[in-house]
Parts: structure tokens; sequence; C-alpha cells
């Protein structure tokens, strides 16, 4: 209360004083938690992590966690049903286990009973109150309810029963119906959309329960001025726990700063006033990195790097729809074509000397490393080889590229360098790329329409399962996601029996097949398969990646 109160009493102050009072309540809120941290005698010290979100935070509401600015805020202070380990397998959280009857139809989840909402004045008395099955109902409920506005409403959209879809069965059970059988539904769960959230206080604060959070996650809300620093706090209550039996998380708090430029968040990590930063600015990417992606001398010691698959595909995208008209007219309607361009520019020496060897050259399929089905041994792509480009220009009735027209490729500005890098490599061989760079706005907008014939893409997966990546060349799905207008019989075949299927293991072998099929049909060109990059401090212990490039921060330390 005597927070809320103070956080009042801002408001009434004029504008022009407004920051410093601010600033004022942060130092106050990290002395509050250092001190409390001392008295324990456990932890004895400062720990609090600060990290820089250089694109701000819009919303700390999980139904609004569309983006990895307000994911990573999120996962501190919210829990799902199941969540996805370092080895991206599907493991429990606020769900102890789950049942699936023999139609795979219906998902029973049976819930942990020592799980309490954060303290707050929603609640009697302010004290969180245990969390149970009616709190899931409510808070699926809620991403479909239209007066949300979640843009997180698909994930259930003709998937669950539109009449029997959330069910308490009592206070530990709850209950999930399908419409049809969908075995990733289970890492559709794991998105930050599916936080749980408890309904007195999103009724309390109504549309400012986006920056007033109450969840049950390992830190709890203290403080938000937006553009200046948001300020967690350790949850003294979360259910977790070590190996040791010692409550997670370690930390004392957490401080996010919005700097929105990289040079000064850079400067910042320097200074050791960031314990780390999320990927590397290319304008400073030099300095850090040799062109084989590890750290410069002068960094070693002093910095930490860590690198980990990421669920990201880069790629160019190729229109294959046969009744567009600009398919029509161009030569990229033939196969041999496009596979010519797949093995036509030397991918390898584009990310050594173009990304600093951030990512591995993709020469597999669309589904990317990191993910348990990924097997390159299986799906077979494209190596740079001139012999076969030639020999494949040759047979399309374009020898040495005569004749050929030249092929418009739209990328966003950030990516002209590398666009022109493919168009340079295809030159040389008889494919003329005119590159043509374009606001991101209206790339999205000319893909959706299918205006866009040639262009660059990337995918990040929401879920932790291929069939987020195959869905993209799912013949009965519009744009978005199948912007490349890709419909294959065959291929919808294998997809409708993978997504029906409960074992894993065939599971993965029809979405190897489904890969190959998109292989074989070229309607992308996969570019490169990404990697998080992490610079962390050398007295920041237990950071780990993960292929989702989530902030886990529960067992992180700070010496």
């Amino acid at each position: 209360m005597l927070r809320d109160n103070f956080l009042r009493s801002i408001v009434k102050v004029p504008a022009q004083k407004r920051y410093k009072t601010f600033m004022f309540l942060i130092s106050y809120s990290l002395f509050l938690i250092c001190l409390a941290s001392c008295a324990t005698h456990v932890h004895p010290g400062k720990k609090i992590f600060h990290y820089n979100e250089s694109s701000g935070i819009a919303s700390l509401d999980p139904a609004f966690a569309k983006n990895q600015s307000v994911m990573w805020a999120v996962h501190q202070l919210y829990n799902t049903l199941i969540e996805v380990d370092n080895r991206m397998q599907l493991s429990p959280s606020l769900a102890k286990s789950w049942d699936i009857s023999a139609d795979n139809l219906t998902f029973t989840f049976h819930l942990r009973t020592d799980v309490f909402f954060h303290n707050d004045a929603a609640f009697p008395n302010g004290a969180g109150r245990k969390l149970t099955a009616q709190d899931v109902v409510y808070s699926f409920e809620r991403i479909v309810d239209k007066n949300t506005a979640s843009p997180g409403a698909w994930i259930f959209n003709d998937r669950v029963d539109s009449s029997n879809a959330f069910t308490a069965i009592n206070d530990s059970t709850f209950q999930l119906k399908l419409v049809r059988p969908f075995q990733p539904i289970l890492g559709i769960l794991s998105m930050q959309y599916c936080s749980i959230v408890p309904k007195e206080a999103v009724d309390k604060y109504g549309n400012d329960f986006r920056s007033h959070p109450v969840g049950t996650g390992p830190f709890q809300f203290v403080a938000w001025e937006e553009g200046q620093a948001l300020i967690l706090k350790k949850n003294d209550h979360y259910f977790e726990k070590d190996s040791s039996g010692y409550t997670l998380p370690y930390l004392d708090g957490i401080k996010v700063s919005f700097y929105d430029s990289k040079a000064t968040e850079f400067l910042e990590f320097q200074q050791d006033r960031l314990d780390f930063i999320n990927d590397i600015d290319p304008s400073f990417k030099d300095e850090v990195l040799t062109k084989t992606g590890h750290l410069k001398k002068e960094w070693e010691g002093k910095i930490i790097l860590n690198t980990h698959p990421y669920l990201n595909t880069e790629f160019l995208g190729i229109l294959v729809d046969p009744d567009n008209d600009l398919v029509k007219a161009s030569p990229l309607r033939f196969q041999k074509i496009r596979q010519a361009i797949n093995c036509g520019f030397d991918k390898r020496k584009m990310m050594l000397y173009l990304r600093n060897s951030i990512g591995t050259p993709a020469e597999s399929g669309f589904v990317p490393m990191g993910l348990p089905s990924f097997d390159t041994t299986v799906v077979k792509g494209y190596k740079y080889d001139v012999a076969r480009a030639k020999q494949l220009l040759r047979e399309a009735g374009y020898p040495d590229g005569k004749g050929l027209p030249t092929i418009k490729l739209l990328t966003v500005p950030v990516y002209a360098d590398l666009a022109s890098y493919i168009a340079n490599e295809l030159q040389q061989i008889g494919i003329n790329i005119e590159v043509e760079t374009v606001q991101k706005s209206l790339l999205l907008e000319q893909t959706a329409k299918s205006k866009a014939l040639f262009y660059r893409g990337s995918w990040i997966a929401d879920y932790p399962d291929a069939e987020n990546y195959l869905s993209v060349f799912y013949g009965k799905n519009p744009a978005p996601p199948n912007y490349t207008r890709y419909n294959n019989p065959a291929f919808d075949i294998l997809y409708e029996k993978a997504i029906a299927e409960k074992d894993t293991a065939i599971r993965y072998q029809l979405y190897r097949q489904m890969d190959q099929l998109i292989m074989n049909d070229v309607p992308i060109v996969p570019l490169w398969y990404d990697m998080a990059i992490h610079l962390v401090h050398p007295n920041i212990a237990g950071f780990e990646a993960n292929s989702l490039n989530l902030l886990e921060l529960r067992k992180v330390k700070k010496y």
C-alpha cells in the first residue's frame, strides 16, 4: 500500500519533477530489496540483474506478449502450465503432469497445489491467494475474448472445442478439449500468451493491468516508468526450488533500462552498468568478434560470449502460385531456376564475411537447428555448386543465363548488404538480380497480398515444434502464414497426419518428409539458421541461452 500511495502521489507532481521523483523511487526500491537480501545473510550484497530493452516494452500483460521485449518481461512475472527446457523439451511448470485421451482430443492437466499469486491490493488484505484450475479457465477464455483484443487469440482458433474448450474439473484439475487432433497444442501452451493471470487483478486495474501485472512468477512488479526503467523484485513465495532445496530465484531483483541507442547500451555494458547485452549490433560486431565468431583477444577474460542455436530461419521467399499473373510472367515459375538460385551463391562465405559466423549456413531445410526434429542426414538442401547451378540453367532453357530476364529481389534496408552479396554471386553464373529496398511495413503488406514475387523473410518460432514452420506451406493456409502460396497435396496429406500423430518419433519422420518436399519444390531459398548471441560479465553465473532466446533468470547468480 505504501508503494501504491507513493505512485499515486507521483501522478500529482508536475511533469518536470516526475522523472526525479521516479528515480528516487527506483533507488529506494533497490535499497529495500538489497536490505532485505542482506538481512537474510544468505546472499549478502547487491544482486540486481541489469539489462536494457532498446525497443521498449509495450505491455506487461501476457495477453499482448507478441514480441521478444514483452515476452522477456512477462516470463519473469508469470508462469504457464508447461514450459520449454534448454533442450527444447516440454516440461511441467504450473501443471505437474497431464494425460491425453485415446482420441487425442482431451488434455487433462493436474496442477500444483503450492502456487500463489503475488501479494497485491487486488486480493483481500493484500495477500496473494492460491492458484486454481479456474484461473487457467479464466486466463485462456480471456485470450480468445474479442473484448481483450489479444494478438494471441489465433493460438486457439479452429483448434479448441468452441462449446466446451476449457473446464475446471476441480481446484487442481484443468481440462482442454480440441475440435480435432492437434498434438502441437502442448507447445502452444508454453507460449507467454498462455501465462496464468488472476481475475481479481484484471478486474481491479482494468486497462492499467498492462502496467500493474500480478502473476505467480519468480519476480514481482515494483515500478515502471515507461521509457525510463522497470523494477522487479524477488518473489519470496515462489514455488520452485533448486536441487539443494533453496527457493528460486537467487537474484534479489531486476532492473530494465530503455536506452534506444545500441551504442549507449554497449557503453553501459562496458562500464558494468548492464550485466549482459543481447545480440551484437552490426556497427561494433567487428570490434568484438573475429570473422569466425570468437571474441577478439582484447576482450578475452573481460566478458563471456554465449552462443546457442536460435529458432529463426532467414530465407528468400518465392511466390509460386501458378494462377498469379506475377508468377506467370516470371522465370521463377520454373523449378530449375529456383534450384539454380539455391546453389548459385556461397552461403558459408556470406556468413563468414557479413555475419561474423553468427548463425549456420542453411544447407538443410526450412526447419532450423535447435528443434529436436532437425536432421541434416535426412533433409537435404542445397550447397554452393556452380557447376550444378549452370547445368540447371541450361536445362531450364537459359544457358549461361542467356535470355533470362532480370529478377527483382525485395528486402528491408538492414539486409541490403546481404541481398547485394547474393545478387553479385548469382550474376557471375548468369542470373541477374535487381535489389530493391523497401520499408518493412510495405514488404509485409506486399507479401500478405501476394504482390511480392521474390523477397527476403524470416520465421521465428512461436513454439518449439517444427509444425510451426511447416504450417507456413500448408496449402489450406492463407497468407499469412503461407506467403509463397505453396500448394502441394502430398505435403498437405503429410501435414494432416503429423498434427494428429501422438508418437513423437513418427511425427518427426513426417516433419522431415515435408521439409524435404519443400526443398525439392523450392518455394524458398534458406539462407541461415540463426544464433542467439549474448555478451555477459564474468560475475554472472547460471546464465544459459535457449533456442527460443527467452531470457531465463530463475537460476542466475550474481557475484
